[in-house]
């Protein structure tokens, strides 16, 4: 496929993997962006559907598809079509998600008229099991906001927090500040890889204009891996975090948001530590777990506790007990 004649003025990468299901209303919702030029690059991440083939059934010469020499992640994919990609501004599209034909145009006309380097919308999203759509932001509220601050978006990423964040927004970022400040997604991370690059542009001087309409459509999807949160995916987060704040030494509100996110990231990891060991019937290590952070215990939901409050009832009455058979341990 050639490469347009004319710089487009939005290159939308899309780093697809397994996406047979999603992909082509991906693809067909970027191209059909009205009173723009488009591009649209489709990172294969070594998918074993037919990924590739639902591509390339596309004749359309403002697709590029490249196909990853192995399984990289989206964060490396995505760097992957950046790197490809000519367009004024990059526009990052998730292969199961879809954006309203308005959206880019809306979105460039803001961030010039306002300076921006990096621009970001509301989000219209689609519920599982057939609910109605919904925004996910209050759009008279984006409109007073007008701009998203480095400790606003550190702030509002913050784990079991009770509203959305800001980062679930979908960035488009000029080309030339990403190039001018070597920024790029963080390719060991499978959950949070947007945050880092968001941050980081941030933290690199980007003014980041609020278009408040909704133009980006975001699908709830049960297999979503954002919606899975394990502890390596937090071990994972705390690296980056650490890495992000060795490269842009924080200070005053920003700096207080991080201490804030980096102390919800370890509640969230003995959290999930404490879930483990009631999952493996480990009494020990569940109470060994909450006694050294009893903010894991305010995070638990039902049937979960009445779990807790099983084991560890059979906990305190078996304790200075002989060890019952293997049987018994694991009724219950």
């Amino acid at each position: 496929m050639s490469e347009p004649s004319q710089q487009p003025d939005v290159s939308f990468v899309i780093a697809a993997y397994n996406a047979e299901d999603t992909l082509a209303p991906a693809i067909q919702s970027a191209l059909e962006q009205v009173s723009v030029s488009v591009e649209v690059v489709v990172v294969d991440d070594c998918s074993t559907d037919s990924t590739l083939e639902i591509v390339r059934s596309f004749d359309d010469p403002r697709i590029t598809v490249i196909r990853q020499p192995e399984n990289g992640g989206p964060g490396k994919a995505r760097n992957t079509g950046i790197a490809s990609a000519t367009g004024r501004w990059i526009a990052v599209l998730d292969s199961d998600d879809t954006v309203l034909p308005e959206r880019t145009a809306a979105m460039i006309a803001r961030a010039e008229d306002m300076g921006a380097e990096v621009v970001v919308d509301n989000l219209e999203i689609v519920p599982m099991e057939g609910s109605p759509t919904y925004r996910m932001f209050d759009a008279g509220e984006l409109a007073k906001r007008k701009t998203i601050s480095l400790a606003d978006y550190i702030g509002s990423n913050v784990i079991f927090s009770e509203t959305f964040n800001f980062g679930y927004m979908k960035p488009m970022f000029s080309r030339a500040f990403l190039i001018e400040h070597g920024l790029r997604y963080g390719e060991d991370l499978r959950i949070g890889e947007d945050y880092i690059m968001m941050a980081s542009a941030l933290a690199s001087g980007a003014l980041c204009a609020i278009e408040p309409s909704a133009g980006y459509v975001y699908h709830l999807r049960q297999d979503s891996i954002s919606r899975v949160l394990t502890l390596g995916h937090v071990d994972d987060m705390l690296r980056a975090d650490q890495a992000f704040n060795t490269r842009f030494p924080l200070t005053g509100s920003a700096l207080a948001a991080q201490l804030r996110r980096k102390r919800s990231l370890l509640d969230a990891k003995a959290f999930l530590t404490l879930v483990d060991a009631i999952k493996t019937r480990s009494p020990g290590a569940a109470i060994g777990t909450a006694i050294a952070n009893p903010s894991a215990l305010r995070h638990l939901r039902m049937p979960i506790t009445k779990r807790v409050q099983r084991v560890f009832a059979r906990w305190s009455v078996n304790r200075n007990k002989p060890k019952p058979p293997k049987r018994m341990q694991e009724a219950g």
